[in-house]
């Protein structure tokens, strides 16, 4: 039976956290295997304890706690590193994405490398009306600085076979916050690797505040994507043999 690895990076998220890991398994296909792994930047409203307490109920629940070069995307690097699963499934933890979403993704992934939950593919949706047309403008900025017809490069819910992801230069990718998305999607691009959009409704924060700085992600995003864009770090990256 394939195996799904469900990454899961936290901060702060105690009052999400189980709800999101019950539905998520609520939702889970049957014909998959899964673990679900959490990653926890040692919040202070304790995030870890609550999984970790979880984890001796369903062994298939992994929690982890980063003390220290923490950060969202590193997060992410760090639950990948610890994945058995075939396919990979990476999403935020205060419910903007949907559980709801992952079997259309798995489904899919069977025939792409990459499948990308999209708020802006047609059908796609935001709750969040002024965040939505805000990172639509953005995102807009992006395809041309990053020449992609990519159209939701921020969104960061997606599933990719953990093979493919392998092949990606992750010390380049996997650093500062949302801006990892698109860097992986760029260098996947640069691999040729079969990529499609499905659209998906992201719903608001049900639980706690967001910890995002719009402004200092706007300054630092933009600077990522013209470096970028200007000169990328690698340009073929090696196969192994």
């Amino acid at each position: 039976m394939k195996k799904v690895s469900v990454i899961l990076p936290t901060y702060n998220e105690s009052d999400n956290i189980l709800g999101l890991i019950h539905e998520i398994i609520d939702n889970f296909p049957i014909n998959l295997d899964y673990e679900i792994i959490v990653v926890d930047d040692n919040s202070p409203d304790n995030t870890f304890d609550r999984v970790q307490k979880e984890s001796l109920i369903n062994c298939k629940i992994s929690a982890f706690k980063r003390t220290a070069d923490r950060g969202l995307a590193k997060s992410i690097r760090y639950g990948i590193e610890r994945a058995t699963g075939d396919q990979i499934v990476i999403m935020d933890t205060d419910f903007t994405h949907d559980p709801r979403e992952i079997p259309k993704m798995l489904h899919v992934g069977k025939i792409y490398d990459i499948v990308i939950a999209s708020r802006f593919s047609p059908g796609g949706q935001m709750e969040d009306t002024g965040h939505y047309i805000s990172s639509l403008f953005y995102n807009w900025w992006l395809r041309i600085i990053l020449t992609t017809q990519i159209q939701d490069n921020l969104g960061g819910y997606f599933t990719i076979q953990k093979q493919k992801l392998e092949l990606l230069p992750s010390d380049i990718i996997f650093h500062g916050y949302g801006d990892y998305f698109f860097r992986l999607l760029f260098y996947a691009e640069r691999e040729r690797f079969s990529i499609v959009e499905i659209p998906a409704s992201y719903l608001s924060r049900k639980k706690g505040a967001s910890k995002s700085n719009y402004l200092k992600m706007l300054y630092n995003y933009t600077k990522s994507a013209i470096r970028l864009k200007i000169k990328p770090e690698i340009t073929r990256i090696s196969r192994p043999k």
